[in-house]
C-alpha cells in the first residue's frame, strides 16, 4: 500500500509574526510513501523532480536520506506515538518548492511524511496530534500549521507543548508577489544572528503591531496593514544576510498600493503585498536590484492556498 500527500509551500513571520504567523502558498511538494514487502530493506527515500526525475545531488548533498532524515524522524515519532516500530518504507519527495529559500520546504516534507504514514496507520491520529508531532520536529508551529490547514494562520506553542492554531480570513483583493533569489539560507544560519535578548521597547514594538496586523487582516485595512508590517525582532538583523533586502524594502517604502515588503520566514525570499498596483513593475523593480548585484531570481504573484496539504492517493 502506498499514499501520497500534496503539500503547500509557506511563509511565514509576514514582519511582526516571529515565529506565530504563516501562510500556504501554491506551490507544492508530493511525499509518497509505501510499506514495502521485502523484510530487512530499511528505509528508501528519494528525492526528485515534480517529473519524478532524480533531483541533482550536488544541491541535496546535505539532505539526510537515511534514519537521520527529519521526515523519517516525523513518522517514526507517529508509529512510536501508537505504540509501533516503522515497517521498511520508501519514501518519495517530488519537490518543486525551492529549499533554504524560506518557504517551507522541510515543514513541507515532515507534514507530507506524517500525513501519509497516518493513513497508513489508519488514520489513528487527529490534526491536533499531527500539529503537535510536527512542531516537535520542526520546532515551531508558524510553517506546519498552514502546511496542514491552509490559508493565513496563528500558531502558538504553549509552555505545555499544546498548540493553539487560528486560521484569519486573508482578503482576496490582497496580492502577494514571492520574490525568490538563487541563494541559499539555511535556517540555522539565520537564527544565528538574532540576540538572545531584546529590548524592551522592541519586544513592545512587535506587540503592537502584530496586533495592528491582525486587525488590518479582519477589516481588510490596506492602510493600517502598511504600517503594521514593520519589525525589531528578526529582520534588521537578516538584513545583512540578504544583499538587496534593503533596497527593496526601500523602493516600495511609498509607492501606493505596495501595502509592504517582509522576509519570507528567515529568508533570503521576500514577499510584497500589495492591492491594486501594477504587479509587472514589481517584477520589473526587484529585478534591477538584485540583477543590479548579479542575482538571478523568480518572482510570481500568488494567492493564498486555502486547503492545505491533501491526501492525493
Amino acid at each position: 500500500m502506498k499514499v501520497s500527500v500534496k503539500v503547500p509551500a509557506t511563509s511565514a513571520n509576514l514582519g511582526p509574526g516571529f515565529d506565530c504567523l504563516g501562510l500556504a502558498l501554491p506551490i507544492y511538494n508530493t511525499i509518497t510513501i509505501e510499506e514495502t514487502v521485502l523484510p530487512g530493506t530499511g528505509i528508501e527515500i528519494n528525492l526528485m523532480t515534480e517529473e519524478e526525475q532524480p533531483l541533482d545531488e550536488m544541491i541535496f548533498d546535505n539532505i539526510p536520506k537515511d534514519e537521520n532524515s527529519i521526515i523519517y524522524k516525523a513518522v517514526e515519532m507517529l508509529y512510536n506515538s501508537i505504540g509501533q516500530e516503522p515497517s521498511e518504507l520508501k519514501i518519495n519527495v517530488q519537490s518543486q518548492i525551492p529549499i533554504t529559500r524560506g518557504l517551507g520546504s522541510s515543514a513541507s516534507v515532515v507534514v507530507g511524511g506524517l500525513l501519509a504514514a497516518n493513513k497508513l496507520l489508519g488514520n489513528p491520529a487527529d490534526t491536533t496530534a499531527l500539529l503537535s508531532i510536527a512542531t516537535e520536529v520542526e520546532g515551531h508551529p508558524d510553517n506546519v500549521a498552514p502546511a496542514i490547514l491552509g490559508g493565513f494562520v496563528l500558531a502558538s506553542q504553549e509552555d505545555d507543548g499544546s498548540i493553539i492554531c487560528e486560521k484569519l480570513n486573508w482578503p482576496e483583493e490582497w496580492d502577494i508577489t514571492v520574490c525568490i533569489p538563487d541563494f541559499e539560507l539555511s535556517t540555522n544560519i539565520a537564527r544565528s544572528v538574532l540576540p538572545e535578548s531584546v529590548k524592551l521597547q522592541d519586544a513592545v514594538f512587535n506587540a503592537k503591531h502584530l496586533a495592528m496586523l491582525i486587525q488590518a487582516v479582519n477589516n481588510k485595512d490596506a492602510k493600517l496593514m502598511k504600517m503594521a508590517l514593520h519589525d525589531k525582532l528578526h529582520q534588521p538583523y537578516r538584513e545583512k544576510l540578504v544583499p538587496g533586502m534593503s533596497e527593496i524594502m526601500e523602493a516600495f517604502k511609498h509607492e501606493d498600493g505596495v501595502i509592504g515588503c517582509v522576509l519570507s520566514g528567515a529568508g533570503p525570499s521576500m514577499l510584497i503585498i500589495s492591492c491594486g498596483y501594477d504587479l509587472d513593475k514589481i517584477k520589473s523593480k526587484v529585478k534591477e536590484i538584485w540583477e543590479g548585484q548579479s542575482i538571478k531570481t523568480d518572482i510570481r504573484t500568488l494567492k493564498i492556498e486555502p486547503k492545505g496539504a491533501e491526501i492525493i492517493e
